[in-house]
């Protein structure tokens, strides 16, 4: 009997081993279609997982130094503002190398706790990677763009140099510290999952409130804001810009599913 509306690859199969009598087992065969994908995505996100290693440890053999320069400058405040910030900033194309693996890293990290909790339903869903890295990477590029304009419109080029530095140099601290929850979310189980995903977002909070505070001495130095003042800018341009891209993200996934 030909179906009247067509259907999908899974129902048309599970109809063909119905209808046939030869093929009693046809539920199990369809199990098993569906156990043989799985590890395919495993395989697949097992080359992803290693690619974002292999980056960081190319990086960190070509350019030792600057990596122990950007680590010295997040833990010394007071050293990378005089001397470490002069260092790195000359020499820009491992500044660049570490902000693409900062949106690699980030893009992994939030593929693989939409796929978690089950928000990923699309056939091939490792295809979204690339999707979430370059999203990343836009949002990272639009940002510097506007702080930029900001600067020069109100003839601030200088103080927006530091805050721009403080604001890329924990981004480029916090690609490194996810590697590891990348191996837990990817390959971890359920709960070991869920524990990992917890704890990077403990640190996630911990890095973006230690970028603040930074942030806020640096400029209260200069020039004269309340915290009041301080606040609003953080919920309109740092915060509520984030849950609209996420609610966005949201609705396209579950559109695409």
């Amino acid at each position: 009997m030909v179906p009247e509306t067509p259907l999908s690859y899974r129902g048309f199969l599970q109809q063909a081993l119905d209808s046939n009598a030869v093929f009693s087992g046809g539920k199990h065969a369809v199990l098993m279609l569906d156990k043989v994908r799985p590890r395919r995505s495993a395989s697949g996100l097992f080359y992803i997982v290693t690619g974002v290693f292999l980056l960081l440890g190319i990086i960190r053999l070509a350019f030792g130094k600057y990596f122990s320069d950007l680590f010295r400058a997040f833990l010394n405040p007071t050293l990378s503002q005089r001397q470490l910030k002069d260092q790195l900033s000359q020499t820009p194309f491992p500044a660049f190398l570490l902000n693409i693996f900062f949106s690699v890293s980030l893009g992994v990290y939030l593929f693989l706790i939409l796929q978690l909790y089950d928000y990923i339903e699309v056939e091939r869903p490792l295809y979204l990677v690339p999707v979430f890295i370059v999203l990343v990477a836009a949002i990272y590029l639009i940002k510097y763009l506007f702080l930029r304009l900001s600067g020069w419109l109100f003839g601030l080029p200088e103080l927006l140099d530091g805050y721009i530095f403080t604001i890329y140099l924990v981004h480029k601290v916090l690609g490194v510290i996810l590697l590891p929850f990348l191996l837990l979310l990817a390959f971890g189980g359920p709960e070991l999952a869920r524990s990992a995903l917890y704890i990077s977002l403990c640190l996630i909070v911990l890095l973006v409130g230690y970028r603040y505070l930074r942030i806020y001495n640096g400029l209260h130095n200069h020039i004269y804001f309340s915290k009041f003042h301080f606040f609003l800018y953080l919920c309109a341009f740092e915060i509520a810009p984030v849950l609209i891209v996420g609610k966005g993200v949201l609705i396209w996934l579950n559109g695409t599913s």
